[in-house]
């Protein structure tokens, strides 16, 4: 009994190793099976170089536009136009190869709506989970494509004001005059003031003295300020000077303005100050030593007048004291006259 069912078993296991070689034998003599096989890799090779061909051609173009865009800019803007061209290539690259995996994907017969279905839900879970992190990327696409500032360039973003040295898809680093570092989240920037792109306005109060006369204080100013573009790389052309901007009973104020670089007005603002500051130096320095000699002046004719009255005040003494000298003799002779006539 079990040498015979040992023996069906054993046929039976023949049996299916011999069905299973013609299966396999079947399935690689199947020359529908390699013709829908050969046809498939034909096109998924063509899909692939397709895609390779789209996005070598887009990426060319995208490079050729920036090209021209940043042709005779300067460095700043050129980083920002690469960096604008390296994310419009990234997302040109992976929409072409999501659709190439897509495609390939059909020819091996998939059911494409649940995996599209799938992305679909994850990627509106990614948004609504992420909104801040999307609302900074898209922000900072803009910033940079529609090249509102540059690295370099110094802005204000509300309370924040500083250099800018990084412009990220995310965030945008300042440097501030005292040296913080602020990080600033693209999403939070809504307005923006650049004082780099446009000439500035340096604008000076100088405060003078009422004692003073008003046009020879502007000849002063004015002589002060000849030849400050070429001392100062900050200041454009001669500054304006426009007159008195306010008086009180003890001052008045002379307003100057002067174009200047953009960036510049602290700069050029120093510079008229220094000028001026040196000149009215200089003229006070002026004033005092011809004070002084003055003084001098006014001390040597005293003294003079001085020593004139006493020597007429001597030569006055001596006279009399001669005069009186004289006198004595006379008495002593009208004396004695007037004595012998009394005796007679």
């Amino acid at each position: 009994m079990n040498n015979w069912i040992l023996e069906a078993t054993g046929e039976e296991a023949i049996r299916d190793a011999v069905r299973f070689k013609d299966r396999v034998w079947e399935w690689l003599t199947n020359a529908d099976m390699w013709a829908t096989v050969l046809f498939a890799g034909i096109r998924i090779l063509l899909i692939f170089i397709l895609t390779r061909i789209i996005i070598k051609v887009v990426s060319g173009l995208i490079d050729r536009s920036l090209e021209r865009e940043t042709r005779g800019r300067m460095l700043a803007n050129n980083r920002r136009f690469s960096t604008v061209g390296g994310l419009m290539k990234n997302v040109v690259t992976f929409f072409c190869n999501f659709t190439m995996i897509l495609l390939v994907l059909s020819e091996f017969n998939f059911d494409l709506k649940p995996l599209l279905a799938g992305a679909g839900v994850v990627g509106l879970a990614i948004g609504f989970g992420a909104q801040s992190l999307v609302k900074d990327v898209i922000t900072g696409f803009f910033i940079i494509f529609e090249d509102q500032f540059a690295v370099g360039d110094v802005i204000q973003s509300g309370t924040y004001k500083g250099t800018v040295e990084m412009i990220g898809l995310r965030t945008t680093r300042l440097l501030s005059a005292t040296g913080e570092v602020h990080i600033i989240p693209n999403g939070t920037i809504v307005n923006v003031t650049n004082y780099s792109l446009a000439n500035a306005l340096a604008v000076v109060d100088v405060p003078v003295k009422m004692e003073r006369g008003l046009e020879a204080t502007l000849a002063l100013i004015g002589e002060a300020l000849k030849g400050i573009e070429e001392r100062s790389e900050s200041v454009i052309a001669y500054p304006n000077i426009l007159g008195i901007q306010s008086m009180s009973t003890s001052e008045y104020v002379i307003r100057i303005a002067a174009n200047c670089m953009p960036n510049a007005r602290d700069a050029a603002e120093r510079q008229i100050q220094n000028d001026i500051k040196q000149a009215l130096e200089k003229q006070s320095a002026l004033e005092a030593a011809k004070a002084e000699q003055e003084a001098q002046e006014q001390a040597e004719r005293e003294a003079r007048e001085a020593e004139a009255a006493r020597r007429q005040q001597s030569a006055e003494e001596a006279r009399r004291a001669s005069e009186g000298h004289e006198a004595s003799p006379r008495r002593q002779v009208a004396a004695a006259q007037e004595g012998e006539e009394g005796e007679e």
